[in-house]
Order: C-alpha cells, then structure tokens, then sequence
C-alpha cells in the first residue's frame, strides 16, 4: 500500500471513529444514518459499508446496541417501568425496543428487569458481567456447541 492510500485510509478511519464516538455520545438522539453521513462527508451507503467492514456491525446495529446497553442498566436500577426505559434511551418504537432487547440479552426487557430484581444484593460488575448484551453471531455460534 502507497503511503498515500494509507493516509487515506487511516483519514477514513478517523471519520468512522468520530461517527462511533458520536453515536455513543448522542445515542439518545434521533440519530439516522443519513444524519451520521452528512456530519462525516459521506454518502450513508459508504458509511454503512466502512462501518461495518471497520467494526463488525452497521452504524444502526451499533446505535441500537448503545441503546440496549443503557436500557440495561436502567431496568437493573428499576425505577423506570419497560416504556419509560424506551423512550429514555432514545427508541420511538416499544415494538422495536422490545424485539432488539430481546434479541440482543435473549429476554424481554421486562423478564430482563425482574431477573435484575431476583439478582438484588449480587455485585453489579457481576450483574453485568452475566447480563451482557449477545450478538446474533455470537448467539448462533454458541448455540452450535
């Protein structure tokens, strides 16, 4: 690789760093991946295919992840009910809220939310470390084994 294609490259990296850190700052934002485009000079086809040849998975994939994740940590604290917590971190859709949960941590957010309840007194790192968000990939192939 040239020195100039690599500069190139490692300038297409930094834009999809700032697209991640963007997304992880303003996950509760109505974030797009037309909006995440524009802000990083891009076409949104081309964001979506760096993005996920950079990090495994599409810019809304990730976006609905960091959702997921703090949804996680807000049913394990337990004041907010199952609608509150979508809407809280950022989702439009129960529906689509309910299936990503689901999808991702295996459980409905509200199973997800009572077994945070049976799990009281447990350290949270070991809550978390239990309660992890699983990705279809890696629920296919542990399913294999």
């Amino acid at each position: 690789m040239t020195s100039s294609s690599e500069g190139a490259r490692l300038r297409e990296l930094a834009r999809l760093r700032r697209v991640r850190d963007r997304i992880d700052r303003e996950y509760r934002q109505p974030l797009d991946v037309e909006a995440l485009a524009r802000g990083a000079h891009m076409s949104a086809g081309h964001l979506s295919r760096q993005f996920k040849a950079a990090y495994g998975e599409s810019p809304y994939s990730y976006l609905m992840t960091r959702r997921i994740e703090r949804a996680m940590t807000l049913l394990r604290r337990g004041d907010l009910g199952v609608t509150e917590v979508c809407f809280e971190v950022g989702c439009g859709s129960l529906g689509t809220f309910s299936t990503r949960f689901s999808e991702l941590v295996g459980m409905s957010p509200s199973a997800y939310r009572q077994r945070a309840r049976d799990l009281a007194g447990v350290p949270s790192c070991l809550v978390k470390a239990a309660t992890r968000p699983v990705r279809n990939r890696e629920a296919r192939s542990g399913q294999r084994s």
